[in-house]
């Protein structure tokens, strides 16, 4: 027989023990490349480290319930919000849409069978890993007491805790949010189904695309300021330290100009996000379905325009503080599109009242508090009154928390059907929803009051007349913390007693309810066709749950 002709030798047949070590076991989840894997590997880690960052929270709220600050030194509670807010920024709320919805769902829903760059994808986790690795070290060996924005001189010079160790993390980290931005836009760009044109992408991806811009943009900078950091405080060469010919102003400037575009990176997913779940649970495309999308372009690129208004009390000239005032209310108008397009795609809607969109409705409430608040503090006389006090801490968090977060969890409940194939119990995630609206109001708006009376933030020690309102704020921290302990019981209950959710519980639109839940490994088994992804029933149409179905949203 010819060496063309003679027959191919097959692999012998894999055993069952073989998927069990190889398909199911530590070792094939640790050196996959399935997307939808590493999704879990990221939705795992950064559960960890947004419980890591919410203890410190709790003691930092238990210590300011009176006005001694009995309960840890100066030295302490400066370190317990520090490391909050890096964990919280760096490592929950910058990574989480992008890395676990995103890493998901990108593929998916443009109908592509992985992303771009498998391994890399891969790679970002790890890196992911071992920078959260080396700021898990720093807390645990001694902490660092800088502040979350490791201001100079002081990190560069007089901070005599672990600043290298924690900004070797964050830089590590940003090596994996670059990698996975580059993921996403070659992605998006090159791999996108026959017949999903730009403006036949959904809108969650449009919000990916923007965001993987800032990320790509945005964080060399935030990479080249941590080193020079580290240059001056090993090597002491005059950088920042005004005792050594540095410029301190020099560091906000490159420490704002990528950390208010990460705000974007941190807000636009749940943007689209909140898009795809009002589509859903009303029954209609979104209104303005152009602007909405490339209103997310212009947050992107304008988020870079805006830096120098956490700078208004500083050596900055006057003349660049109101330019830079101007551009703050100019990227506040993409927002109020986004906002108003939302609001009329609700309005006179058969809207179905589940979870996902009662997260919505949190997210549009709380996130148009934290944005009519901003405008106050891009007004430069405001911004002298109220910098560097609690109503910046509410303001932020009205925009983190009750934004980025409450968009995350919408999108997580709106998806885990999809991406575990289980429901979890919807009266139990309906009252968390609540809990988690009611306990973040009472935390936060406190705060506002706070700041405005003159209360510094980052003080544990205060006059007793400021003790009421942050009373009010722990406890309602108290009431927040169960909220998002609730979740995390009933995602774990469901995936052993949850029922099967099938592949479309919602009855939604979109090539990601076309396919299995869970997902196969390669997502598609027959050519993808692309059509209009928001094409629900017209008007006159009866919604399924409406029609007495036993599918739909009702569920």
């Amino acid at each position: 027989m010819s060496e063309s002709t003679a027959p191919i030798a097959r692999p012998p047949a894999p055993t069952r023990e073989h998927y069990l070590n190889v398909k199911y076991g530590i070792k094939s989840w640790l050196l996959t490349v399935d997307h939808k894997r590493i999704a879990i590997l990221y939705l795992i880690s950064i559960t960890a480290f947004f419980f890591i960052g919410g203890a410190a929270a709790v003691l930092i709220r238990l210590d300011l319930a009176t006005p001694a600050g009995d309960l840890v030194s100066s030295e302490t509670y400066n370190k317990l919000f520090t490391i909050h807010g890096i964990i919280m920024v760096f490592f929950f709320l910058i990574p989480s849409i992008p890395a676990v919805l995103g890493n998901f769902l990108v593929p998916i829903m443009i109908g592509a069978k992985d992303l771009a760059f498998p391994k890399l994808n891969l790679l970002s986790w790890y890196l992911y890993m071992i920078g959260g690795s080396f700021t898990l070290w720093a807390m645990i060996a001694g902490g660092v007491d800088t502040g979350w924005t490791f201001y100079a001189p002081y990190s560069t010079t007089y901070a005599n805790t672990h600043v290298i160790a924690t900004a070797l993390g964050i830089f590590v980290t940003g090596f994996s949010s670059i990698l996975t931005g580059l993921n996403f836009m070659v992605t998006i760009h090159m791999m996108r189904a026959p017949g999903m044109t730009w403006l036949k992408m959904p809108l969650f991806i449009w919000a990916q695309y923007a965001t993987s811009i800032i990320m790509i943009l945005g964080t060399p900078v935030l990479a080249i300021t941590i080193v020079l950091i580290a240059i001056e405080r090993l090597l002491g060469v005059g950088i920042f330290d005004p005792a050594l010919g540095g410029d301190p102003v020099l560091f906000q400037h490159l420490f704002w100009f990528y950390s208010h575009p990460a705000v974007y990176i941190m807000i636009l997913p749940s943007m689209g996000v909140i898009s795809e779940v009002i589509s859903a649970f009303c029954r209609r495309a979104v209104f303005g379905y152009k602007f909405i999308a490339f209103s997310s372009l212009a947050i992107a690129l304008l988020g870079f325009l805006v830096w120098g208004h956490h700078m208004f009390v500083s050596s900055q000239s006057p003349y660049a503080g109101m330019v830079f005032s101007l551009l703050s209310f100019l990227i506040a108008v993409p927002s109020a599109i986004k906002v108003f397009n939302w609001t009329a795609t609700l309005y006179k809607a058969s809207i179905s009242y589940q979870t996902p969109i009662l997260y919505a409705f949190g997210f549009i409430g709380l996130f148009t508090i934290g944005g009519l608040t901003g405008l106050f503090l891009a007004t430069l006389a405001i911004d002298v009154h109220v910098h560097d006090t609690y109503f910046v801490v509410a303001h932020f968090h009205y925009i983190m928390v009750g934004g980025a977060i409450m968009g995350f969890l919408g999108g997580l409940h709106y998806w885990w059907p999809k991406m575990v194939g289980k429901l979890y119990p919807e009266a139990w995630a309906r009252f968390s929803a609540l809990v988690i609206f009611v306990g973040f109001n009472l935390t936060f708006f406190p705060q506002f009051l706070l700041g405005y009376l003159g209360m510094p933030r980052r003080y544990h020690v205060y006059d007793p007349e400021f003790q009421v309102l942050h009373v009010l704020s722990s406890a309602g921290a108290s009431i927040l913390g169960i909220g998002y302990l609730i979740p995390m019981v009933y995602f774990l209950w469901s995936l052993r007693y949850g029922k099967d959710a099938g592949p479309n519980p919602w009855d939604a639109k979109g090539l990601e309810w076309t396919i299995p839940s869970p997902p196969t490994t390669f997502n598609f088994e027959e050519p993808v066709t692309v059509g209009d992804v928001y094409d629900y029933p017209t008007e006159d149409e009866t919604p399924p749950w409406k029609q007495g179905s036993s599918e739909g949203a009702h569920v």
